[in-house]
């Protein structure tokens, strides 16, 4: 998947999935699934049943130059 740019990222909905979201932070899905799965990903993520969310409010900070705080 080739990696979204920043407005393209401001029109999706407020939380993505983990494919949706590993290409635009330069990571492969399994490696951000690795991240969320021990807490320490770059940007807050949801789980939910067995479910995994990427808040996308989060990503655009990020991505933007400012601070996130990694965790699940």
């Amino acid at each position: 998947m080739t990696a979204p740019t920043l407005d393209e990222i401001r029109r999706w909905p407020a939380t993505v999935g983990v494919p949706t979201a590993a290409p635009a932070l330069g990571i492969s899905t399994s490696y951000l699934y690795e991240l969320a799965g021990r807490g320490e990903s770059p940007v807050r993520v949801l789980k939910i049943g067995t479910r995994y969310r990427v808040v996308t409010s989060e990503l655009i900070k990020l991505l933007e130059g400012g601070d996130s705080a990694p965790g699940t």
